[in-house]
């Protein structure tokens, strides 16, 4: 009986220490397998292309603008007519994109003046004498973008015409008159870069300013 009994205490110790071994054996495979799965989650999660969020992030950046030249002349006749047909000659010229490479054309940006599109009679010169005509002021958005264009390099100035008398808004020799179909004032962007014209009037002058857009 006495060795029966120490054959129990003998053996049930060494079953709970291989119990034991077991035990711990398996929760060190668990953690080890664990640590392999958050491995491979890392490098699967840095391997994934931009979320759609991000490419649309990059995609909306505002483009960049950077001023080229500006310039402005004054508005000396100022009849209600003359005014209403400077601004909306602005308004249609505002914000217009020359690509590189391309050229632009003043008629075809602006279009052909029409009392369906706002336009009122105003002075204009035609034969050396100043009459009444629809679009009487367009010619001082024209004459203001060509000088603009002059202090650009690299804008190259494509057709352009004077007015038949001098006008008291530029000196002689440096206006664009535009007549739409026969007159107009033409150039070729060669900067390498597209550019955007703003034009504006607040009844005392004309303005123009040039950007190139990147």
């Amino acid at each position: 009986m006495k060795k029966i009994l120490l054959s129990i205490f003998i053996i049930i110790p060494a079953l709970l220490l291989v119990g034991c071994g077991e035990s711990e054996n398996k929760q060190n495979y668990e953690a080890q397998k664990l640590s392999s799965v958050n491995t491979e989650n890392k490098n699967n999660t840095a391997d994934q292309p931009p979320t759609s969020n991000q490419s649309s992030n990059e995609e909306s950046k505002p483009p960049v603008e950077e001023a080229l030249y500006e310039f402005s002349t004054p508005i000396k006749a100022k009849s209600e007519n003359r005014l209403n047909n400077i601004r909306l000659t602005c308004e249609e010229l505002n914000e217009t994109i020359v690509e590189n490479g391309s050229e632009f054309s003043f008629c075809n940006t602006v279009g052909q003046a029409s009392s369906s599109k706002g336009y009122k009679k105003a002075d204009v010169i035609i034969n050396k004498r100043t009459v009444q005509a629809i679009g009487g002021g367009m010619c001082q958005v024209s004459t203001t973008l060509y000088n603009a264009v002059l202090g650009v390099p690299n804008l190259e100035v494509t057709e352009r015409h004077s007015h038949d008398k001098p006008v008291n808004y530029i000196e002689a020799g440096k206006d664009a008159t535009i007549s739409y179909g026969s007159l107009d004032l033409k150039f070729k962007n060669n900067t390498g870069k597209k550019i955007k014209i703003y034009a504006s009037s607040d009844n005392v002058n004309v303005t123009v300013k040039i950007v190139s857009v990147s």
